[in-house]
């Protein structure tokens, strides 16, 4: 038998899809978050066209 858990997202930041050709502002934010010790993922969110920089809310194990 195999349980999951839901796991639980927060978004630290939003940027829209449509950012001029060679920026990548949800990366960069990413990464400034990573340098900072935040574990930090960029997620597409299709609907809402745009770029989510999310962290999980999920304890460790």
């Amino acid at each position: 038998m195999t349980t999951t858990t839901a796991q639980s997202r927060t978004v630290l930041e939003r940027f829209p899809a449509g950012a001029p050709r060679g920026s990548w502002p949800a990366e960069e934010y990413a990464a400034a978050q990573r340098a900072q010790g935040t574990d930090v993922q960029v997620v597409m969110d299709l609907v809402g066209d745009q770029f989510l920089v999310v962290t999980d809310d999920t304890p460790p194990q």
